[in-house]
C-alpha cells in the first residue's frame, strides 16, 4: 500500500528528479504535485531519482511473480485432471448371445473334448455333473468377461464348481483364452488350468 510521504525540505531540493519550488519550501512541505507514493527513499544522502527508479523497477518483478503463480496453478490443475483420469480397460465382446434356454448344444459340447473336468478334478462326478461342468466352461469362454465366475451345481448341495476365464488373446486367426475350473465335492476345491481357442462355428477346443 502506498503512503503519503511528508518531509521538510529546502528550496531547490530534488526528489525523484523534480526540484521543489520556493512555495513548497516556504510551507515546509512538498506540494501534492510532487508527492510520491511508494517505497521512495527521502534520506539526505539518497541520489536524485534513485528511489523512484528502484521502486518502479520492482513493478515488473511483482507482475512476473503473479504470472508464475498463475502458470503454476494451471499446471497443478492440469496434472490433477490427468492423474485422476483412469486408463481404459479392454473387455471381450461376446461372439454371440447366450441361448435363452441356458443349454449348450451337443455339437458345442463335443468340441470341448471333455474340457478340464475330464481330468482328475472330475473324478467321482456323475455324467450329468460333468455335462454341467462342461457347459460352464463353454459359457465362461464364450460369453464371460475376464475374472468373472460361471458356476454350476451338482445333484447334491456339496457338489458344485466354478469356471473363471482370463483375458482373451489372439493367435493367428483364432481367439484364445486361459481359464480355470474348480470342483468342490464336499471338501476343499480342486483346480485345473487350461487354454482353449475359438473355432469359426463358435465352439471352443482346449489345447493339449
Amino acid at each position: 500500500m502506498f503512503t503519503r510521504a511528508n518531509r521538510h525540505r529546502g528550496t531547490g531540493d530534488v526528489i525523484g528528479g523534480m526540484s521543489i519550488g520556493p512555495e513548497a519550501a516556504g510551507s515546509g512541505q512538498i506540494s501534492d504535485k510532487y508527492q510520491y507514493y511508494g517505497h521512495a527513499d527521502f534520506s539526505d544522502d539518497a541520489a536524485p531519482g534513485a528511489s523512484m527508479a528502484g521502486s518502479n523497477s520492482r513493478k515488473p518483478v511483482v507482475g512476473m511473480k503473479i504470472r508464475v503463480a498463475l502458470v503454476s496453478a494451471l499446471l497443478a490443475v492440469s496434472g490433477c485432471t490427468t492423474l485422476s483420469g483412469k486408463a481404459p480397460t479392454v473387455t471381450p465382446t461376446p461372439a454371440s448371445t447366450p441361448p435363452s434356454s441356458g443349454k449348450v448344444t451337443t455339437t458345442i459340447i463335443s468340441a470341448m473334448g471333455g474340457g478340464l473336468v475330464s481330468g482328475s478334478i472330475g473324478a467321482g462326478l456323475s455324467e450329468a455333473e460333468k455335462r454341467s461342468a462342461l457347459e460352464a466352461e463353454y459359457k465362461a469362454l464364450e460369453y464371460t468377461t475376464s475374472g468373472q465366475k460361471v458356476t454350476w451345481k451338482g445333484a447334491q448341495a456339496s457338489r458344485y464348481g466354478e469356471v473363471v476365464p482370463a483375458q482373451p488373446y489372439r493367435v493367428g486367426s483364432q481367439d484364445c483364452r486361459q481359464y480355470t475350473q474348480t470342483v468342490f465335492t464336499g471338501g476343499a476345491g480342486v483346480t485345473a488350468r487350461g487354454t482353449a481357442c475359438r473355432n469359426a462355428d463358435g465352439s471352443w477346443t482346449p489345447l493339449t
